[in-house]
């Protein structure tokens, strides 16, 4: 078996597809036809990338925040630069500050085999940090394979049981992605591409860009700034399979230009249309007040709201910033649950019996206001009912809170205060005005 850093052979290299400019994602769509498994954690995740990426023919598209060097993420870059070797385009593009400190054993593995790898606002430099958007990274988890199936989640590329900060895990963390095929893969496969192309640009891109728009020589413009940059167009597509289930699916994208409150929106709707039923699975939740109202407002029409968050913190501040908002809710009639058997990391919400949503947006300011984020929204019954017998599962384990940790007396107050002052301060420094 070759490993990422094997030469390639003597093969010619692959032929890169048109120099397009690939548009911002247009505004999501329910389609139907569409195929969606659920995948929980890398376990599944993982060999069924390397499976699709092993049956590649055209181009591989894969768009991560973290991408680790363990023996688990070193299995999915063999498989990518094995597609490379044999003359598939394989695009790779990683956050610049998720992926910083594995950047130098990312690009020894993959530019010897021609796997194009591109950093997403790296910060090389201690002065980048001081630059513009800085603090809006890519959050999202991404796989397109030949236009035809593609993975979406919160899944990065890394070892279930292995953590950054806390080293090997007792447990797997929980976490989710799923499987598609059908037309909704064609959105997943144009952000894919935008976001490398993105990368390969540079931080500059949109402001190059609409001073190209406004040329009075757009192409020969284009011609200069460009020069022989690969900004690449569709992929070649094939029909989809008439057997695909009518599974009706959306792709949402969160970004900083057409679509900055895309996924909250679609959250709040849900809750807003509710009449049995919500249940969110989130790490890291701190929702403006848009968002709480939707859940009081569900809960006091008799709609059971609950909540599955992290029991085993992995920051501090964060876990802080859920608790504050614990006496609101339980006075509210939502329930909480704290899942404590591991590091919890899934992102899913299930609404009545036709609604659900799997993706890389947490539900606070920074994936609802400044990361670029992409969930998945699920029309379907079969697919709900799959992800709610794991939100039992998951529940099962978890302890439910039945009082505010944090207290109602002057010292929650000074804590509440505090997570308020910072994340409003958080978010005038990330260039965000408005009340949240």
């Amino acid at each position: 078996m070759t490993t990422p850093h094997d030469p390639p052979p003597t093969a010619a290299k692959p032929e890169p597809p048109p120099r397009t400019v690939v548009p911002a994602p247009p505004v999501p769509l329910l389609t139907g036809g569409n195929q969606v498994a659920l995948l929980e954690g890398g376990d599944e995740l993982f060999p069924a990338i390397c499976s699709a990426v092993a049956a590649a023919r055209h181009q591989v598209w894969l768009a991560t925040y973290i991408f680790h060097d363990d023996a688990t993420s070193q299995a999915v870059a063999t498989a990518l630069a094995d597609a490379a070797r044999r003359g598939v385009w394989v695009g790779v593009v990683v956050d610049g500050f998720g992926s910083k400190a594995t950047l130098p054993r990312l690009r020894q593995w993959f530019e010897p085999t021609g796997v194009q790898l591109v950093v997403f606002r790296p910060v090389d430099r201690w002065w980048r940090l001081l630059q513009p958007g800085q603090l809006r990274r890519l959050h999202q988890k991404l796989c397109v394979v030949d236009g035809q199936v593609a993975f979406v989640g919160g899944i990065n590329v890394i070892d279930d049981r292995n953590d950054l900060n806390h080293g090997p895990l007792d447990q797997p963390r929980l976490d989710f992605a799923v499987q598609l095929r059908g037309p909704v893969v064609g959105a997943v496969e144009q952000t894919a591409r935008a976001m490398w192309s993105r990368a390969a640009l540079g931080a500059d891109w949109r402001d190059e860009l609409r001073q190209i728009a406004r040329s009075a020589e757009p192409m020969a413009r284009a011609r200069r700034m460009f020069g022989r940059l690969r900004i690449l167009g569709p992929a070649r597509r094939e029909s989809v399979p008439a057997e695909l289930a009518p599974t009706r699916a959306a792709f949402l994208v969160r970004d900083n230009l057409r679509q900055r409150r895309v996924i909250e929106q679609a959250y709040i709707e849900a809750i807003e249309r509710a009449r049995r039923r919500v249940d969110i699975i989130c790490p890291y939740f701190y929702p403006g007040r848009v968002f709480r109202r939707a859940m009081r407002r569900a809960a006091a029409r008799g709609v059971r709201v609950r909540l599955l968050l992290q029991g085993r913190p992995d920051y501090r501040f964060a876990a802080l910033a859920a608790q504050v908002l614990y006496g609101e809710m339980l006075a509210a009639g939502v329930l909480i649950y704290e899942y404590t058997p591991a590091f919890l990391h899934a992102k899913v919400a299930v609404v009545d019996d036709g609604w659900a949503t799997v993706g890389s947006s947490n539900i606070d300011p920074l994936s609802l206001l400044l990361n670029l984020e992409a969930n998945v929204i699920v029309r379907d019954e079969h697919f709900t009912g799959e992800l709610s017998l794991r939100f039992e599962a998951a529940i099962t384990v978890s302890q439910q809170v039945s009082q505010p940790p944090l207290g109602s007396g002057w010292w929650g107050t000074l804590r509440r205060g505090f997570v308020a002052w910072t994340a409003y301060w958080f978010l005038r420094l990330a260039g965000m005005s408005g009340r949240y």
